[in-house]
């Protein structure tokens, strides 16, 4: 057995090199290619005179202020249908739940895209506002708010509050006094998580948002790729990473707690809908739903087939067409996603299947490289973007077709870890050493028992890399190099760009389209994984 024991130790040192190296050369070096470009590139007295600057002061307050306003709306918005979801059975109500997942999985394009189609459904001139945005993002963080604050909402004992109303109390004085206490602390852990998707949001802000709402993110992209001035975009890029680290930290702290505190909890069974106030409450949160969520994709898919004053195919047509504006047709650019995606998904195997390897063995290198793993959610992909093209321009590997794949891949690693680890975890240590006695080797047993057992989880993993992959945007609008790189996003962000019936309707097939791929993995994949633990 010690022989063996060997064996499964270079394994695992095999597993750990593979997910350090490319956790180093994607995420690491660009991370610090940006701040020694701040720091050292620019100089001191450089990176103070920028940070003094009443521009980039005006900018950093905007982007905190339209997080701020997005996340109170997302929250005043989101409750209501949490209390719902979470307290009450009704018909349709894992229709409802899952209708309000689908938002947070769609791209960042095609959600501004549905937001524009609502607004000119209904001819409400919100383009380039504040509230453009803050309605975007309220439709794309909504998820966060019912799946968090409504799963732990499900576990609370009622009995204080049953007790509270036959003393007489109101429902609003039984919230406030009784039910808002104990939410408060999950109910502020999901608001921080939907502030840092807010102060990062990077698409949504580009198509809805215009001269006087650019944030952070569109101004390192402005610095960086039409000006230049790749100084003002590290600094720029520096301080946002700052003001992200701190929030993650700050967010993972308050998850750790609270994922203790809610341990061995049960959902308590739904209430019935059997009064006229239950039923006109449960009935105005679903017409919320129905506005908030259903509304703009309903849109998205009727400005798709408006062709003037009626409706047809002709857009969807007119996608293998050569446009002027764009360097291949709509539909050789979603020809390159699926491309890209099912590549960035093989990379994304590669690399988490190891990685998980080493994670689930619970040693302090795999702690250490759980949390390097999720450094992309906090990250946006805009700052990964500027930070390949910091990091390698000395090679040439910005001009190689394997950038974007790779890129691809560490968006969509912490999807793949997600599914794999916990898959790993579950399976009995002792099945291992039986097979070891029996003689078995490391990869012997890696691959009758692991894989087995694992491939499950595997599979939904990769399908999540493919959907996310399939949408991004932030780091392919920064690398993304010639006519076979050209993606299905970035057709949509130059169609959405230009006026013309024409090229807004094909800007909307392409996101219906794009928006039908993600939506109808990331449901198959959510039905697959009832009764599984995280957010999605």
């Amino acid at each position: 057995m010690p022989g063996a024991k060997r064996s499964s130790s270079w394994l695992d040192a095999v597993a750990a090199v593979i997910a350090v190296g490319f956790l180093v050369a994607m995420v690491v070096w660009p991370l610090v290619a940006i701040g020694e470009r701040s720091l050292a590139g620019s100089g001191l007295g450089e990176i103070i005179d920028i940070t003094r600057r009443p521009a980039t002061w005006r900018v950093l307050r905007f982007t905190i202020w339209q997080a701020l306003v997005s996340t109170a709306a997302t929250v005043v918005v989101g409750l209501p249908i949490a209390h719902v979801l979470a307290r009450y059975r009704f018909v349709g109500r894992n229709v409802v739940r899952v209708l309000t997942v689908v938002p947070f999985v769609l791209p960042t394009v095609v959600v501004a895209a549905a937001l524009s189609a609502l607004f000119d459904t209904v001819g409400i001139d919100l383009g380039r506002t504040l509230p453009a945005i803050v309605a975007a993002h309220v439709f794309f963080n909504l998820a966060v708010i019912v799946r968090v604050v409504g799963g732990h909402w499900a576990t609370l004992d009622r009995s204080a509050e049953e007790a509270a109303a036959v003393l007489g109390a109101s429902p609003v004085q039984v919230f406030r006094s009784i039910t808002l206490p104990r939410i408060v602390p999950v109910l502020a852990g999901s608001a921080l998580v939907v502030f840092l998707f807010c102060f990062t949001s990077y698409g949504i802000i580009l198509i809805l948002g215009g001269p006087g709402t650019a944030t952070m993110e569109t101004e390192i992209r402005r610095y960086a790729i039409f000006r230049q001035e790749f100084d003002v975009a590290a600094v720029l890029a520096f301080i946002q990473l700052v003001v992200v680290v701190v929030l993650s930290v700050a967010s993972a702290r308050l998850q750790r707690r609270l994922s203790v505190a809610s341990r061995s909890r049960r959902v308590a069974p739904g209430l019935r809908v059997d009064s006229w106030r239950r039923r006109l409450y449960v009935g105005a949160v679903l017409l919320v739903v129905a506005a908030v969520v259903v509304s703009p994709m309903v849109a998205l898919v009727e400005q798709s087939l408006r062709v003037g004053d009626r409706h047809g195919l002709e857009h969807y047509r007119a996608l293998t067409h050569e446009l002027p504006l764009l360097p291949v047709s709509p539909a050789t650019a979603l020809w390159h996603s699926v491309r890209l995606a099912f590549g960035a998904a093989l990379v994304a195997a590669l690399v988490g299947v190891p990685a998980a390897r080493v994670i689930a063995g619970g040693r302090r290198l795999g702690r250490v490289l759980e949390a390097a793993v999720l450094i992309p959610l906090g990250v946006s992909a805009a700052t990964l973007g500027f930070g390949y093209l910091l990091a390698f321009r000395f090679f040439d590997l910005r001009r190689s077709p394997l950038l974007l794949p790779l890129a691809h891949a560490v968006v969509a690693l912490p999807f793949v870890m997600a599914a794999v680890v916990p898959a790993l975890r579950n399976i009995d240590a002792r099945v291992r050493e039986a097979a070891a006695t029996l003689g078995a080797g490391p990869l012997a047993i890696v691959r009758f028992v692991d894989w087995p057992l694992a491939r499950a989880g595997l599979m939904t993993g990769l399908g999540f890399a493919v959907a996310v992959s399939l949408g991004e945007f932030g780091a392919t609008s920064f690398i993304s190099r010639g006519a076979d790189s050209f993606t299905a996003p970035l057709a949509v962000f130059r169609l959405l760009s230009q006026p013309g019936e024409e090229l807004r309707g094909q800007a909307m097939a392409v996101s219906v389209i794009i928006g039908v791929a993600v939506g109808a993995t990331a449901a198959l994949l959510e039905r697959t994984r009832q009764g599984g633990t995280g957010f999605l």
